[in-house]
């Protein structure tokens, strides 16, 4: 995103200076980070584990090896592992970095569940390397309390993994709060923006960095990609809080280019590969060797977009407004079908959100509705155009979504995001709004996990928004540690069905509280 004078350098832009020319230092043994990765004698899994998309039912559990390895999980439902299931994963080699997943099915609902993941080699599957230990909990398949977190946006603008602060500090916060799962709103990686040893900051203190090789430029091959994702492992508290915590991820703009839209040539010095289409797909691949998605399989269509379904009180629908969207552009057009979604995923939601039973029905959405995100001058990134009359461009196609809500009588809607990096609260109106049919809905913004705080972007009044509360930093990009991180909860009580947001700053203080009554229009 681009911003006007005064300004200082845009949450979406690279931080450059020494970025691009530095040396990349070998990883210290310091807080958030991990050993040199040295070959023993038997396979190990140094990068932690993790589990995704879990359901009532099943999950999905994820590793990665340090040479080719066959996959083995094993499950109980204590800590002593007295009685163990155990499931022969796939056998994992350099044609995915490495890495693998494996699906748990036939679990009991509502139920801690205990796995360890071993590494066999291959060719004598006695030599097995220490287990790695993991633990989640599986939606409830009555009503009972639900609570998850959410946020984006990691490694960006140049803020990596500094041992003097302990590294990402925001995960053992949000671990120590123990939620069912966490929803990472996008910006997993920043490929477009390398991490440079050390930065130098305004007061003349250094910022320093862990760095590896394929972060010290902008990710352009596939092994630079999966580099970039496996970097963020590096620190002590992502790794612990996956092994806690389940995610359901989803992706914006920095996992290939900043902005980048189908079919775009890129106009930016720093790259040999122009296509961001060729760059996407690179990314894409690493993006689903790297996450435990259940829709980012080899018999599935590959889709980032998806609906989970966490128990009578909660649907999480999954959307993906980066890869069917159309090229940013003034956002003035009086008819646009293919919009920020694509007609399929557009579809794809309206039914989903028809057929669902649950109180509450979160739409996760990359972006924000009715905050105003540039692409330069007279282009705009998201959906807002800071045009604040009728619907036009893809303001259209969000319209017939809401349109869609409303007239079949679907209630308990509210959208969360991120990509803005600062914290706001937003209520849509339709009696403050130049479009008026649809029923009033809450949309929170919470973010980053560590990367540049930026000013609030203007509202665009389309759709009748009105800020109930915000931080943000008055300057742009300030580092990690400043009071420019945050992330949010949501917590759902099993006999009330009473949803309470709770937008915290990185050391998990509340900022701001709403409690949201079920089957209540306008709250």
């Amino acid at each position: 995103m681009a911003h006007g004078p005064g300004f200082g350098v845009g949450r979406r832009a690279v931080l450059r200076g020494a970025a691009g020319a530095a040396a990349v230092t070998a990883l210290p043994a310091a807080a958030g980070t991990a050993p040199a990765l040295a070959l023993s004698g038997r396979p190990e899994a140094r990068w932690g584990v993790q589990t995704g998309d879990v359901t009532s039912s099943s999950g999905l559990v994820w590793v990665r090896a340090d040479r080719r390895a066959r996959m083995i999980v094993e499950t109980s439902a204590t800590e002593s592992f007295r009685k163990v299931r155990r499931i022969a994963g796939p056998l994992v080699g350099p044609d995915t970095d490495f890495t693998g997943r494996t699906a748990l099915h036939g679990l009991p609902p509502g139920e801690r569940i205990h796995y360890r993941v071993l590494l066999a080699d291959p060719d004598d599957p006695r030599r097995t390397g220490r287990p790695v230990h993991g633990t989640f909990r599986t939606a409830p398949a009555r009503r009972s309390d639900v609570r998850f977190l959410w946020s984006g946006d990691l490694a960006g603008q140049g803020w990596g993994i500094n041992p003097d602060r302990g590294g990402y500090r925001i995960y053992e916060h949000m671990r120590r709060l123990a939620p069912d799962f966490f929803l990472c709103s996008g910006d997993n990686i920043y490929a477009d923006n390398p991490i440079a040893p050390s930065v130098t900051l305004p007061d003349g203190s250094i910022w320093r960095n862990v760095t590896t090789e394929e972060k010290a430029k902008v990710a352009e091959t596939l092994a630079e990609f999966r580099g970039a994702f496996r970097y963020n492992l590096l620190d002590t508290n992502l790794r612990r809080f996956n092994a806690e915590v389940p995610t359901v991820v989803q992706w914006d703009d920095h996992e290939v280019h900043n902005n980048w839209y189908p079919g775009q040539l890129l106009d930016d010095a720093r790259y040999a590969e122009k296509s961001a289409d060729a760059l996407a797909a690179r990314s894409r691949r690493a993006f689903s060797e790297y996450f435990p998605i259940s829709t980012q399989r080899e018999d599935g269509d590959g889709r980032v977009y998806r609906v989970l379904r966490h128990g009578p009180l909660l649907d999480v629908f999954v959307l993906d407004m980066r890869t069917y969207r159309n090229a940013n552009s003034p956002g003035r057009t009086p008819d646009d079908t293919q919009g920020i979604l694509g007609a399929r995923q557009l579809e794809w939601l309206k039914r989903e959100l028809s057929r669902s039973r649950a109180v509450w029905k979160v739409i996760a959405s990359d972006m924000p509705l009715g905050l105003v995100v540039t692409d330069g001058p007279e282009k705009f990134e998201a959906v807002a155009q800071g045009d604040p009359g009728a619907p036009l461009g893809r303001e259209l196609q969000i319209a017939e979504l809401l349109r869609h809500v409303k007239h079949r009588r679907i209630t308990g809607t509210v959208w969360l995001t991120a990509d803005v990096h600062y914290t706001s609260a937003q209520h849509y109106e339709p009696e403050r709004a130049a479009f008026k049919d649809f029923a009033p809905f809450w949309e929170f913004v919470s973010g980053p996990l560590n990367a540049g705080g930026f000013p609030a972007n203007a509202l665009d009044g389309t759709f009748g928004p009105r800020q109930v509360f915000l931080k943000a930093p008055a300057t742009a990009n300030v580092p990690p540690g400043q009071g420019s991180q945050f992330f949010g909860e949501v917590a759902i009580a099993g006999d009330s069905g009473e949803l309470t947001v709770r937008l915290r700053d990185e050391d998990g203080a509340v900022l701001f509280t709403k409690v949201l009554q079920p089957g209540r229009v306008g709250q």
